[in-house]
């Protein structure tokens, strides 16, 4: 078999001039490399993408701890104020014991406003919601505008947290009459949490 590649045989490659087998040879070693390059280190540029890729992620969380480490102290210092600032807003909150007084100072600001309670109910049921219960009491008071106004402002100002919706007010000869539903909450014990965890 005659091989040839233009003025070059194949079989006479030992007579070939110096320069020749060089320019061969380096044919053939590029040729070797960009082979190798193809199919052995294809695997390996994969594995170095995926390296640099791993890199930066690690990096990322790096970073996003170092600045969590950074701010632990200030973490601690904020949780720690929330929760005092959550205690102060529970204490807020009557316990069941403290219902019944509770309503009695309702009472007693609509009384020493001169105001007359026609009604005064509180709701048989209580709406039951995270840790606190809402108690709706369904009031219907006959009395002056600024007996009305001194009541709100006076229930308001308990030391225990009471609001005043759903109003209504009507005017009959010189005399108001005001529909409304207080709200008072207070919170569950532990045994109510944990029947409210255990329902469905």
């Amino acid at each position: 078999m005659n091989l040839t590649l233009g003025s070059l045989n194949f079989q006479e490659a030992g007579n070939w001039p110096g320069w020749q087998k060089a320019v061969v040879c380096l044919v053939i070693v590029a040729v070797v490399v960009i082979a190798g390059a193809i199919g052995l280190w294809k695997g390996m540029y994969e594995e170095l993408e995926q390296g640099k890729q791993e890199e930066t992620r690690l990096k990322g969380n790096y970073t996003e701890r170092k600045v969590k480490t950074i701010n632990h102290d200030l973490y601690i210092e904020q949780l720690d104020q929330i929760q005092r600032e959550f205690g102060a807003l529970v204490k807020k909150l009557p316990g069941r014991s403290e219902i019944d007084a509770l309503l009695v100072d309702v009472n007693q600001a609509g009384i020493a406003r001169g105001l007359q309670f026609d009604l005064f109910k509180p709701a048989q049921q209580e709406k039951k919601t995270g840790f606190y219960a809402e108690i709706p009491i369904n009031i219907k008071l006959t009395g002056d505008y600024h007996g009305m106004g001194g009541f709100v402002s006076d229930v308001a100002a308990l030391p225990r947290v009471v609001t005043v919706g759903d109003i209504a007010i009507a005017h009959n000869k010189g005399v108001l009459t005001m529909d409304a539903v207080a709200k008072t909450f207070r919170y569950l014990d532990e045994k109510e949490l944990a029947e409210q965890k255990a329902q469905p």
